[in-house]
């Protein structure tokens, strides 16, 4: 530094002491600086103050010589002390120098920097808070300086101005937040301590509220929740749990909506436990304005829902965000909306989905992320936040298209699945209407999943299908207009009906009376999903058939497959289903009330049962005859059993006829037993019976049927006594059908054997 120039009122002797490399000249140069000073305070001479203040910036504190960079700093405080309370007229022209050496590569430098900020701020005091963004932006730098001094000077700095801040009234937030939400996307953990120590001052000072700009900073917040630092991760928690208390506190000002879409986009597993807990505190104090978010909040807690033991807590969490949203959904979100304006249209799917995939991405990406959601939710969701109930709207698509695809994806948990299930059939409860229009689109789904592992998945699949089938709701198909007079052809798979839905009742099936069109829909791609998945089948097919009759009523089901099965191509299927079908009809407690139906025939409607049925039936001859016992048509029985002698006898067949001499002596056919004391009003029973025996090899099914038959008193006395002269079914009428179909079974497995001779032969009466 040139020290012949000239720097009044400053003396020569000031000048060169203030370059000294000694700190105790430059400390003496600073004691005359601050005497000079309060002379031109007692004087009033604020033009002299401020020469000196410009020359200690530019000539010392900006000199390019690390001495004279020092001494400027030290008189710059010297300065500050000696104005006191007048040194608020004067902070930016102090400020400004010191805080552009905290960039200085010299780390003593940085010291005597901060240490010159630390005097010049503890003079002012509340008179730099016009200036705290700049100090906040020094400090936030110093804080991550690799110098321990350094930081160590820094801190003390932190700490005053926090108390500054803390004492007074006159903090201007909204000025800080825009800096805050900028610096709080730092990655460096000194750095976000930093902030989280000066957001937990700033929550706890009663005059400033940060709640109200909490949506801006709780995307930074939960990416510090998932710092490595074991003690950053615990003071962020601190910050959201004061936050969290606040927030039950006074629900009424809190911006739910803004905030509910930056919970959705966290993964990590500490910040998807504390987002799952902040999601179930927002949607059980915010209610109905968080439904137009729905979707959102379901991609994020569906999966949560199969997490293990693990991650029992964030899994509970999840848990109980699903049931609080779902209970939000009520019968008037099937009511026709009222047109909204654009403010209250909820966030795009799509841009849930962006946000989710932007936060998996890690890294740099938050910030983009956070100002994206910023941006639209202030433009867009300000007035949804604040809506009054009856202006919330039920975002259904967005539900839909995530619980579709969720039960798409092959890896989606067990538990996951029955949550999606669940979630339909509430929707199809109090929201039929809408729902309709979604059935063509789900509906494969929900077929396909009744192949699943988990009966649990497939009892609550069933649940779903069965409301589809009997809702009124699905009497007619919405076609997108709301015009009563349009008609929607429904359209079913080969060999069904196709049902012209208009503003009329219409069933699909004169079996299914209380059904909807899509019962018989139902039906048929049910049976036409045995027939593709034997193992199915073999293993869930009584299970899903049982529950369907709880779920329906069982008359439908057995009327309607009955009626499928009469135009069924592949016969090997059809006996197959059909012998399924009567090993249920006979053995299953859930099908009791429909075996009393038939058992006597005494009204019209079950007698045109047992003859629907019996046209199926004859798909499989043991299966028609035990039909036959059951409903107590005996001398029928016999005829068949006479017609036996013409049929191919296989193993298969013989099986079967043993199920049946099983069947015979489990509880559903006691009252046939019994009939057996009765000889000479039953001879026909008894001769069906003996003929089951004639056809039986010397098994043990045929030890067991003889020494029932054994039992049977004075077998002299049996004598056939005269038909009924009028019947309430044409039996002829029926046996000619058994052997219409038996002749075609015989055709195609003598075809399959490669047997050519007499392959059109009928049975002879």
């Amino acid at each position: 530094m040139n020290t012949e120039k000239d720097f009044s009122p400053l003396t020569p002797n000031i000048v060169r002491a203030l370059n000294d490399k000694l700190y105790e000249k430059r400390k003496v140069a600073a004691l005359e600086i601050e005497k000079l000073v309060r002379e031109f305070v007692a004087q009033n001479n604020s033009s002299q103050i401020r020469h000196v203040i410009q020359i200690l910036a530019s000539e010392f504190a900006l000199s390019q010589h690390p001495h004279s960079r020092k001494g400027g700093l030290i008189g710059l405080a010297a300065c500050s002390i000696a104005l006191g309370k007048d040194s608020g007229l004067y902070l930016k022209e102090l400020i400004e120098p010191v805080l552009t050496c905290f960039n200085d590569s010299d780390s003593r430098l940085r010291y005597y920097a901060c240490e010159a900020l630390y005097n010049i701020v503890k003079v002012a005091r509340g008179a730099v808070l016009p200036h705290f963004n700049v100090l906040f932006d020094g400090l936030s730098k110093l804080a991550a300086d690799p110098d321990p001094n350094v930081k160590s000077g820094s801190e003390l700095l932190d700490r005053l101005l926090k108390d500054i801040v803390t004492e007074s009234s006159k903090f201007d937030l909204v000025a800080f937040v825009p800096l805050l939400r900028e610096r709080i996307y730092s990655n460096n953990q000194y750095a976000r301590q930093f902030i989280i120590s000066w957001i937990l001052v700033l929550e706890s000072v009663p005059d400033i509220n940060l709640l109200d700009y909490l949506p801006e900073i709780l995307d930074g917040l939960f990416q510090i929740l998932g710092d490595n630092s074991k003690e950053i991760r615990r003071m962020c928690e601190v910050v959201l749990g004061e936050f969290l208390k606040e927030i039950k506190k006074t629900p009424s000002s809190v911006k739910f909506a803004e905030m509910a879409n930056i919970l959705v986009i966290h993964s990590n597993d500490l910040i998807q436990l504390t987002a799952m807990t902040w999601m179930r505190e927002f949607i059980q104090l915010a209610g109905r304005v968080v439904l137009p978010y729905s979707s959102g909040i379901l991609t994020a807690v569906l999966p949560c829902l199969s997490y293990d033991d693990r991650k029992k807590h964030t899994k509970e969490a999840a848990g109980a965000c699903n049931y609080s949203l779902m209970k939000l959904v009520t019968l008037e979100d099937d009511e026709d909306e009222e047109p909204q304006s654009t403010t209250s249209l909820p966030i795009p799917f799509e841009m849930f989905v962006y946000f989710h995939s932007q936060s998996s991405l890690g890294g740099g990406g938050g910030g983009g992320s956070l100002s994206s959601v910023c941006t639209y939710l202030e433009s867009v969701l300000c007035c949804l936040c604040r809506a009054d109930r009856t202006q919330v709207t039920l975002d259904l698509d967005g539900i839909v298209q995530v619980l579709d695809r969720h039960l798409r994806d092959a890896s989606t948990g067990m538990m996951t699945r029955i949550a999606v299930l669940k979630w339909l059939y509430h929707l199809y409860i109090k929201t039929p209407r809408k729902m309709f229009r979604h059935t063509d689109s789900l509906f494969p789904m929900l077929l396909k999943s009744l192949s699943d592992e988990s009966d649990e998945v497939i009892l609550k699949d069933l649940e779903v299908l069965a409301e589809i089938a009997s809702s009124p709701a699905g009497q007619t198909e919405y076609s997108g207009s709301r015009d009563s007079t349009d008609r929607t052809e429904l359209h079913v798979p080969d060999g069904s009906k196709v049902v012209q839905l208009g503003s009329k009742v219409v069933d699909s099936s004169p079996s299914t009376p209380s059904m909807n069109s899509y019962f018989y829909k139902f039906m048929i791609n049910l049976l036409k999903r045995f027939s593709l998945e034997r193992k199915l089948l073999e293993t869930r097919g009584a299970f899903i058939i049982r529950q369907l009759c709880l779920l329906l009523h069982a008359e439908n089901i057995f009327h309607s497959m009955a009626d499928i099965l009469l135009k069924e191509e592949d016969l090997k299927f059809a006996s197959t289903m059909v012998q399924t079908l009567n090993t249920i009809l006979l053995t299953s407690a859930e099908l009791f009330q429909l075996r009393n139906q038939l058992k006597d025939l005494r009204t019209p409607e079950s007698c045109a049962l047992f003859c629907c049925l019996y046209r199926s039936w004859c798909h499989n001859p043991v299966a028609t005859v035990s039909l036959c016992f059951l409903t107590q048509n005996y001398r029928h029985a016999y005829d068949l059993i006479q017609k036996f002698a013409d049929l191919e006898v296989t193993v298969d067949f013989l099986m079967e006829v043993d199920k049946l001499v099983q069947l015979i002596e489990s509880p559903i056919f006691t009252y046939l037993r019994l009939q057996l004391l009765d000889v000479e009003n039953n001879p026909y029973l008894i001769k069906a019976l003996y003929g089951l025996l004639m056809l039986l090899p010397q098994s043990q099914a045929f030890q067991l049927l003889s020494r029932r038959l054994r039992c049977v008193p004075n077998p002299e006395l049996m004598r056939t006594l005269l038909f009924p002269t009028s019947p309430p079914v044409d039996y002829k009428e029926l046996l000619q059908h058994f052997e219409q179909v038996q002749s075609k079974h015989l055709k195609v497995r003598h075809q399959r054997a490669g047997h050519t001779e007499h392959p059109d032969r009928k049975l002879v009466l």
